[in-house]
């Protein structure tokens, strides 16, 4: 594929950004993947699905047969036209709106696919939340709270919630970030999250092997995504991917052939793991 350059045009968007404002538009794959039955009958939440990473997630895994329930903040429209796509592919979509900070409502996620769907196959934890701040005095108390309630505590709720309605040959796939090994001190709260998801999905993956239910994580490196343009300076923005050795931002549709492979039954043995997805930037 002949993916964008940048620099990109100039472009900002209040948190957390809407996909139709962007220029350039990302892909997702809407008119480019092609399934093949992997996911046939699986039942998967996401959460975070109706845009970036999320809805490219929900493309694929729709094509390839499974069911799909999308958890997101508020961004309606995104999330109808996600919904639209994987009906388009003939399988459930189910959209659910409120906050994962608060466990409650993670709960509620679980509790609603249980009762949509009968079970729970794939727990796709991709939901985030970030900001950039140049100084550490200028992030508050209330931000960083924040970002971990979202990043991390997010992702403990909804584990812990789904996995007594999953049975063996389940998996759970969280999203890491090249920040979990590479930190960008910029995003300083996001990127000290994402090397806690790192070793949450380590070592849940252990807690979860007996009952044969297999965790992992992909770790994205600079991905086009409504984040970007609504939450880094314009400067940053304007270069954004520029600093990889393939010299661009990745597209979400370039990443779903990795959640895809973490779902197959036929990875049964991969747990535990990190796959990094970061246009050839290293992630030790």
């Amino acid at each position: 594929m002949n993916y964008p350059n940048p620099p990109f045009p100039s472009q900002q968007q209040p948190m957390p950004g809407h996909t139709a404002q962007m220029d350039p538009v990302p892909d997702h794959g809407e008119t480019t993947y092609k399934g093949s039955g992997r996911l046939r009958g699986k039942r998967t939440i996401i959460t975070g699905g109706d845009s970036g990473i999320g809805r490219a997630v929900a493309i694929a895994y729709a094509r390839e047969g499974a069911d799909v329930l999308i958890a997101y903040l508020e961004e309606d429209d995104d999330a109808e036209e996600t919904a639209s796509l994987i009906r388009k592919a003939n399988q459930s979509a189910v959209l659910v709106r409120g906050d994962i900070q608060n466990a409650k409502h993670c709960r509620a996620i679980v509790d609603r696919a249980v009762s949509e769907f009968g079970g729970i196959d794939i727990l796709i934890n991709n939901a985030a939340h970030q900001a950039s701040f140049k100084d550490l005095e200028d992030i508050s108390d209330e931000e960083w709270e924040l970002t971990f309630r979202v990043n991390i505590h997010a992702m403990f709720y909804l584990c812990k919630a789904a996995v007594p309605h999953m049975k063996p040959g389940a998996a759970i796939i969280n999203t890491a970030s090249i920040n979990s090994d590479d930190p960008n001190p910029n995003l300083l709260a996001y990127a000290t999250t994402k090397g806690a998801i790192h070793n949450f999905t380590a070592g849940l993956a252990q807690m979860l092997a007996e009952k044969g239910i297999r965790v992992n994580a992909v770790a994205p490196g600079p991905i086009w995504t409504p984040l970007i343009p609504s939450t880094l300076p314009p400067e940053a923005v304007e270069t954004f991917g520029k600093n990889t050795p393939m010299k661009r931002a990745g597209q979400p549709a370039e990443l779903a052939t990795a959640y895809v492979m973490l779902a197959d039954p036929l990875s049964s043995y991969v747990s535990g793991t990190t796959v990094a997805v970061t246009g050839g930037r290293p992630f030790l």
